[in-house]
C-alpha cells in the first residue's frame, strides 16, 4: 500500500512546503479546515501514536509550535491554533503516516471540523504558503 505522505517526502507527489529539515516536513493540508492548515510529519514513516517514538512526537510538536507562532505574526493574523494528532481510524485519521495538524484560528470563526471536508480548498495555497514561510523565517529558532 502506497503512502501519499511518503510520496510527498520523496518528491513524487506535490505539496506546498512550509518547513523542511533532515527529519521532518511541514506542508499545507490539501483539504484545509482553515487557511494556513499545516501538517507536520516525520520523513521516516510511522503509522500512528503507537509506533512513533516519543522524541519524534516531541519534535513534531516543537515544529508545530513554531508554525503556530508564524500563523499569529504572519498576514494570517491568527488569534490561536488548534494542534492535533488524529490517532487511528476511530479518531478520523485518514492518512496512516503520523501527522500533526496545525490549524490557525480566529476569534469567532465558528469552525466546523468535518463539514465540507471533501470539497474544502484554500483559494490561494501558494500565497498562504509564502505568508507562513516568510513569518517562519522571521521567528527565532
Amino acid at each position: 500500500m502506497s503512502c501519499v505522505f511518503c510520496a510527498i517526502v520523496d518528491g513524487s507527489a506535490p505539496a506546498i512546503t512550509i518547513h523542511e529539515d533532515d527529519d521532518y516536513l511541514a506542508f499545507l493540508d490539501i483539504r484545509p479546515i482553515v487557511r494556513g492548515h499545516t501538517l507536520v510529519i516525520p520523513k521516516r514513516h510511522t503509522v500512528d501514536l503507537t509506533d512513533t517514538p516519543p522524541d519524534t512526537l516531541a519534535d513534531m510538536v516543537r515544529i508545530g509550535q513554531r508554525i503556530g507562532r508564524a500563523a499569529r505574526v504572519s498576514e494570517l493574523r491568527a488569534d490561536g491554533n488548534n494542534i492535533a494528532i488524529n490517532d487511528g481510524k476511530a479518531a478520523f485519521q485518514t492518512v496512516f503516516h503520523v501527522h500533526l495538524h496545525v490549524a490557525p484560528r480566529h476569534a469567532g470563526d465558528k469552525l466546523t471540523f468535518a463539514k465540507g471536508l471533501v470539497v474544502r480548498r484554500d483559494p490561494d495555497r501558494e500565497e498562504t504558503g509564502r505568508m507562513l514561510r516568510d513569518a517562519l523565517a522571521g521567528l527565532d529558532a
